[in-house]
Formats: C-alpha cells, structure tokens, sequence
C-alpha cells in the first residue's frame, strides 16, 4: 500500500486533499447543540488601599 503512493503522489494528495474538504464540510454541518458549553475562568477583585497606585495593588494583591 505504500508503494502504490509513493509511486503516484498525485493520487496520495488527492486523497488528502478530499479528506480535508470532507473534514471541513462535516464540521460546518455539525449541530451547536453538539459543542460543549464552557463558561471561561473569570476572578473579580476588589480591593480598596487609599492612596495607593494601580502598581502598588497589583503588586501587594496579585502576589
């Protein structure tokens, strides 16, 4: 089986090349129903040193 594409890469990149549109084609046709519903990491802080700069906050907070 290896042979027969090593000697006609022309086949072997059609057939790739076919793979990559069928691929293409089914997740377009895939459902969102089907992708997992993921919330993204989110933290809120807040923090109240009066006087202090931005730097010192992140500084003394996010250490």
């Amino acid at each position: 089986m290896a042979r027969f594409f090593i000697n006609r890469p022309i086949v072997a990149m059609v057939i790739s090349i076919l793979m990559v549109i069928f691929g293409l084609v089914a997740i377009v046709q895939l459902p969102v129903a089907l992708y997992p519903n993921i919330a993204p990491p989110e933290i809120l802080l807040t923090a109240r040193y009066p006087g202090a700069d931005a730097l010192t906050l992140e500084q003394s907070v996010a250490t």
